[in-house]
């Protein structure tokens, strides 16, 4: 066989080798994500034959041209890989490549610095330094002071000592470094990276039903739901515990064909006001409200209230039909038929939903694409800027791909959070297609070495793509963890979802510590899914029994410290015992309003049921301090300060605090 003919093959590597670029996202598919404020690290493998010395810079251009250059630092000797961080402050998309070039006055100063003292070439080395400054004088503000140098490096009556001092001189060296000079300039291909705003990345987030807030029992065991009139007063007190996104299920009129009664059972009384998942009735569709709720006035108002109060208000969208929707008449195409003529209801095995026909996609992709972006656009105009996607990882991601760039496009301020609790693959695939925010694995993740594995995972294997929601619990997720482990339990897991990410939630009643389950199942028995749920919350916080008190500091404490609305700057730290986690987040003042640098230290007991004593060992590097260095950290929970270095005595009784939130005192002495 004769050989291949690589004459028509042109170089694919340039001058300067730049490969390994980040961040990325899979086989560079889709663009990367940030946030407004976020601070991304940007990296590269860049190198060249021969000793000569090199540089390189990171070249972001914004969505209006604006260009900056951020001088990229060498990493460890050998790998050849350098390094930059960039904070993104306009939405939109940025482009940005590396750009690395031959360094000929630190090649020159590095050789002089060999040749000079060794007296070896003398006369030629101060020459090519006296043209390296000349050179340098023609394009520079510096004129003066580089005519001068290269007039000395000229000047043979000097000593070779003296006319190296003067190559030597800082104010020369400062010059150079403004003006460098550069040969051999070679850029990398370029990337993207879009920028969306804050509350795509970060945001404290509160699940409730509005159904149940203000709705009444009668003797007669007859119910009259709440309103949105009547949930917008449960508002004011979920803003006050600092939470800033507030979550529903859906709103829309429920079906009464297999409508499920208390605990998914199968057969429904007249006062059970099934699931609001079961979408669709005579009254409606998905641009309909059900009518014990009020009326879509009624709605806006609640938008607005909830906007009053500084809340966000985030819907539930859920692409299912009860078998009394519209949709199920009008397109029974939309669904998958059985042979026996009966279409499909949704399954989940063990789990069953006999009240829930899924979409089948594959007969009309172009009819229901277009009826659901048509829906998703009814609710914005109604003020409706987030979305809860319930189960995406069921349609399609091509469609989830176009539903969202067409959103984007319009309006380019919505979010959508994927409650896709499934396979890596898929969910990994919905947060590159554009869902700005994902449920995670979090949940289930207890043991300290799987949370140690998991808090890496999104702070730096999947951050340029996948933001995590970290929630607690959800209104159908009561993990075992939660069941059995009693309020350290519950105050443990929301400290760590407050801290380790930049979102978090809970869903109501998680305050009040409702940790029973329906036997054999992960949900709360008498699933407000289901029923309607009546809680005295004034009643049990002034009881001593709500935990509402600790979410609120908790929130303080995230607004309070912006490395806790960061993503990528986590670090996980060790410790002697395998149930204490210690990890921190540290952010310079280079990228803080105040000019101050962040560092927030968690240090949490895993085990609910005990107390630990271990000895914790701190990379300080991380914290922007020198190894060996004493410093004074503060709980930010109970107060209580200490003098800590790299290695420190903790214990943490489950039952008493379960977790230290400590901050650095950057300006207190120990």
């Amino acid at each position: 066989m004769a050989p291949r003919d690589e004459s028509k093959v042109g170089p694919r590597v340039g001058r300067i080798p730049i490969t390994g670029l980040l961040p990325r996202t899979p086989d560079d598919l889709f663009d990367t994500k940030a946030f407004v404020s976020e601070v991304v690290p940007f990296e590269a493998t860049v190198f060249r034959e021969g000793h000569d010395i090199i540089d390189a810079a990171l070249i972001v251009v914004d969505p209006e041209g604006g260009v900056t250059r951020h001088p990229m630092t060498p990493g460890i000797p050998g790998t050849d890989r350098w390094s930059a961080k960039a904070q993104f402050q306009l939405p939109g998309v940025h482009a940005w490549h590396v750009e690395a070039w031959n360094d000929d006055w630190a090649t020159w100063l590095h050789t002089a610095e060999i040749k000079i003292p060794a007296e070896q070439d003398v006369d030629n080395v101060f020459a090519t330094g006296r043209e390296l400054l000349e050179r340098a004088a023609k394009s520079a503000p510096d004129v003066t002071l580089f005519r001068d140098g290269a007039k000395a490096l000229g000047n043979a009556g000097l000593s070779p000592a003296s006319r190296l001092r003067v190559a030597t001189d800082p104010r020369l060296a400062a010059a150079l470094a403004r003006t460098p000079l550069a040969s051999l300039v070679t850029q990398s291909p370029q990337r993207r990276i879009r920028v969306e705003r804050a509350r795509a990345a970060v945001g404290s987030w509160y699940e409730f039903f509005p159904r149940s807030e203000g709705a009444k029992k009668s003797d007669d065991g007859t119910w009259k739901s709440g309103t949105f009139r009547t949930a917008a007063r449960r508002l004011p007190s979920i803003a006050r515990m600092g939470f800033d996104v507030v979550y529903i299920p859906p709103v829309h009129p429920i079906g009464t064909t297999f409508r499920k009664g208390p605990n998914n059972t199968l057969v429904a009384g007249p006062n059970d006001p099934g699931s609001p998942y079961a979408i669709g009735s005579p009254d409606g569709g998905h641009d309909a409200v059900h009518p014990d709720l009020g009326t879509l006035d009624d709605f806006e108002w609640f938008v607005g209230a909830a906007a009053n109060v500084g809340l966000e208000l985030a819907l539930d969208l859920a692409l299912q039909c009860s078998p009394d929707h519209p949709w199920v008449t009008e397109h029974p195409e939309w669904f998958t038929t059985l042979p026996d003529g009966t279409i499909a209801y949704a399954e989940n095995p063990p789990k069953k939903y006999q009240d829930i026909y899924p979409l089948n996609f594959d007969n009309d992709y172009e009819g229901i694409s277009k009826e659901i972006l048509r829906i998703v656009l009814f609710w914005i105009e109604r003020g409706v800027k987030i979305f809860r996607v319930d189960n995406p990882h069921t349609k399609p991601v091509h469609f989830w791909e176009w539903l969202l760039a067409e959103v984007a496009q319009k309006h380019p301020e919505v979010v959508f959070l994927a409650e896709a609790f499934t396979k890596p693959a898929m969910m990994q695939s919905l947060a590159q297609v554009g869902f700005q925010q994902s449920y995670t694995y979090f949940t289930w993740r207890n043991e300290k070495w799987e949370l140690e594995e998991y808090l890496r995972e999104i702070s730096t294997e999947t951050s340029a793509w996948f933001r995590p929601n970290f929630f607690v619990n959800t209104h159908d997720i009561l993990t075992p963890y939660l069941q059995f482990g009693g309020v350290p339990a519950y105050k443990v897991r929301a400290a760590i979802a407050a801290t380790a990410s930049p979102t978090w939630g809970v869903y109501s009643g998680y305050e009040l510590i409702e940790n029973v389950a329906r036997p054999g199942s992960e949900e709360n028995i008498d699933n407000e899914k289901y029923e309607f749920k009546l809680r005295d919350w004034a009643g049990e916080e002034a009881a001593g029994v709500s935990i509402a008190p600790y979410l609120t500091q908790l929130n303080r404490i995230r607004s309070a410290h912006p490395a806790l609305r960061q993503l990528r700057n986590l670090t996980v730290h060790g410790s002697d015992d395998d149930a204490i986690l210690v990890y921190s987040k540290y952010l310079s003042g280079e990228f803080t309003r105040s000019g101050r640098s962040d560092a927030i230290i968690v240090v949490a007991n895993t085990d609910p049921h005990s107390a630990r004593e271990t000895t914790v060992r701190l990379d300080l590097t991380a914290l922007g301090l020198t190894p060996g260095s004493s410093f004074v950290v503060r709980d930010l929970i109970t107060q209580q300060s200490w003098t800590w270095s790299d290695d420190n005595y903790v214990r943490l009784d489950a039952f008493v605090e379960p977790a230290h939130v400590l901050v650095v005192d950057f300006n207190r002495a120990p």
